[in-house]
């Protein structure tokens, strides 16, 4: 059995890493496609390039469903890193986004950090039946964390972005991070009421409202995701909006899952002081690439500066 689930678990970490490489292509072939219907002056929906784009989305999202549901979010998330690392190098032959000093330190910090999550991330979860997921619903703690984010969103969606979102890119990559509060706990809970759903059991009425509930959560969350990625996209450059909305929906599905499914509960003070490291290192890595966006800094200009007149 313990064989069984450390596949289980290795399985879904593969799932991870594939997925993050899709969804690295997905932010860079949509801000190509934007640009290039930009350039013709008609919508990016006519453009081939942004389709693309999109199913790698789909397809990346996917990925993550089924990711989630054989390994511990806090394992799966964190692998995302890489996603930055494939869609930095890909912005630099697409759309000119060239990597100077920091960006490439960015990248290798990225891969480091997600190691070290991998390493101590926990191994084990505490939510396995739909009983318990139905019990967890009810939790106060969860209820007020649920209230919180809903709020944030309205304030966000309805007040901010119509205002301050084409100039300040952290109300878009606030609204889609805090999305993830409710996506990947609805597809860990889809696969968690999914069995019981269709059993035909006594209690299968029950965990069918729940796996319908879920559903509908999370394609709600996905497209308003979608629609404001795109908004995103549309005035800031990808590498910058990656960068900041990894962290930041790294951030917001830890805590979630932390909430919902207590997935801390195995963790000693070792592994839990080995992913606090993992996750700064990961932040600092892609603190670099948004900031190598930004400067000059490159190789020959600290080998050669320049001379003065």
């Amino acid at each position: 059995m313990r064989s069984e689930s450390v596949e289980t678990v290795a399985a879904g970490v593969a799932i991870a890493v594939v997925s993050s490489f899709i969804n690295g292509s997905t932010f860079v072939l949509q801000k190509k496609g934007i640009l290039r219907a930009r350039k013709r002056g008609d919508s990016y929906l006519l453009d081939g390039v942004w389709w693309s784009g999109t199913f790698s989305m789909i397809f990346g999202q996917i990925g993550n469903f089924l990711a989630y549901n054989t390994a511990p979010a806090v394992v799966v998330t964190p692998l995302g890193a890489l996603g930055v690392l494939f869609g930095a190098l890909l912005a630099s032959h697409i759309l000119q986004e060239h990597l100077n000093i920091l960006g490439k330190l960015g990248c290798l910090l990225c891969c480091t950090g997600s190691v070290m999550l991998v390493i101590h991330a926990p191994k084990s979860e505490n939510v396995t039946t739909t009983a318990e997921l139905l019990e967890r619903l009810e939790d106060p703690v969860l209820l007020a964390y649920v209230s919180v984010v809903v709020l944030l969103l309205t304030v966000l969606i309805v007040w901010l972005a119509p205002v301050h979102g084409s100039s300040n890119i952290m109300v878009y990559v606030g609204i889609c991070s805090l999305l993830g509060s409710f996506t990947v706990p609805s597809s860990k809970g889809l696969g968690v009421a999914a069995p019981d759903a269709f059993a035909g059991g006594p209690d299968s009425e029950g965990a069918r409202r729940l796996f319908l509930g879920l559903l509908g959560t999370l394609a709600v969350s996905i497209v308003i995701q979608f629609v404001f990625i795109n908004k995103a996209l549309e005035s800031f450059g990808s590498n910058m909006f990656e960068a900041i909305y990894y962290v930041t929906f790294t951030s917001a599905v830890i805590l979630a899952s932390a909430v919902v499914f207590r997935e801390w509960t195995e963790v000693g003070v070792a592994d839990c002081l080995g992913m606090l490291c993992g996750l700064v290192t990961v932040s600092v890595g892609v603190f670099l690439l948004r900031f190598s966006q930004e400067t000059s800094i490159t190789w020959k200009q600290v080998k050669a500066p320049a001379k003065e007149d």
